[in-house]
C-alpha cells in the first residue's frame, strides 16, 4: 500500500488541479492500492475569521484584481475539466473550518467526496466556504448529517489541531501548495503530471521490493 499525504488548501486552484492530475494517475494503478489523506495548509493564515472581500484581497495581495491574471490557471483548469468561476467569487475566505471540515469527514466517513464538493463550492460555485451554514450545505451534498456538521462547526472542535498541522508543514519546509508526499519518503510539488505520479510510484515499489 502507497501512502499518499496531501498537503493543500481548499482556496488554492492548483491544489484542484493537482488533484485531478493524481486522480487520472490513480486510474492506472491497482484498486486499493493506495491510500490519500489530506492535511491542511492555509494559503493566508493572517486572513480575518470572517475573510475579506477577493477585490481587496486581490489588490492587496497582487496589487490589482485584474481578472485576466488568472489566464493560465484557467487553462490548466479546463484542460482538467474544471471552469474556474474567479469572476463570480466575491469573497476569499480563512479557510480554518474548511480544514477541520474535512478533518471531520475523514473520521466520520469518505473525505475524499468531501474534499471534492468543497474544490467545486469554492471554484466552480463560487461559493464561500468559510462561512458555516455554507460549509454545512457542503457537508450535507457529501452525504453527511447537515445539523450534525454545524454544530461540528461553530464548537471549536479541532481548531487547534489544524493550526498546529498548517504550522507542522511549514517547520518541514513546505511553504507553497499543493505538495504530495509519498510513503513519507518523497515529496511532489506542485499540480504536476500524471507520469510525474506514476514515476514516484514506481520508485517506491522498486525500493519496497529491494528492501
Amino acid at each position: 500500500m502507497i501512502r499518499i499525504d496531501i498537503v493543500s488548501d481548499v482556496i488554492c486552484p492548483w491544489c484542484f488541479i493537482g488533484k485531478r492530475r493524481l486522480e487520472r494517475a490513480l486510474a492506472a494503478e491497482p484498486p486499493g492500492s493506495v491510500e490519500i489523506g489530506w492535511r491542511p495548509f492555509q494559503l493566508n493564515p493572517d486572513m480575518p475569521v470572517e475573510g475579506m472581500a477577493r477585490k481587496d484581497y486581490l489588490r492587496a495581495k497582487f496589487g490589482s484584481d485584474d481578472p485576466g491574471r488568472f489566464g493560465t490557471v484557467v487553462a490548466a483548469g479546463l484542460e482538467e475539466g474544471i471552469p474556474f468561476a474567479f469572476d463570480r467569487m466575491e469573497r476569499t475566505p480563512n479557510t480554518v473550518r474548511a480544514h477541520r471540515l474535512i478533518r471531520f469527514a475523514d473520521r466520520a466517513g469518505d473525505v475524499d467526496s468531501l474534499v471534492e464538493t468543497l474544490f467545486r463550492a469554492y471554484f466552480i460555485e463560487a461559493r464561500d466556504v468559510g462561512d458555516v451554514d455554507v460549509l454545512a450545505d457542503v457537508g450535507a451534498a457529501a452525504g453527511f448529517d447537515r445539523a450534525v456538521v454545524r454544530a461540528y462547526l461553530v464548537s471549536d472542535e479541532d481548531d487547534a489541531r489544524v493550526r498546529e498541522e498548517d504550522a507542522y508543514a511549514r517547520q518541514l519546509g513546505i511553504n507553497g501548495v499543493p505538495c504530495f508526499v509519498v510513503d513519507r519518503k518523497y515529496a511532489i510539488s506542485g499540480a504536476q503530471p500524471p507520469e510525474t505520479f506514476a514515476d514516484v510510484f514506481k520508485r517506491v515499489r522498486e525500493s519496497a521490493a529491494a528492501e
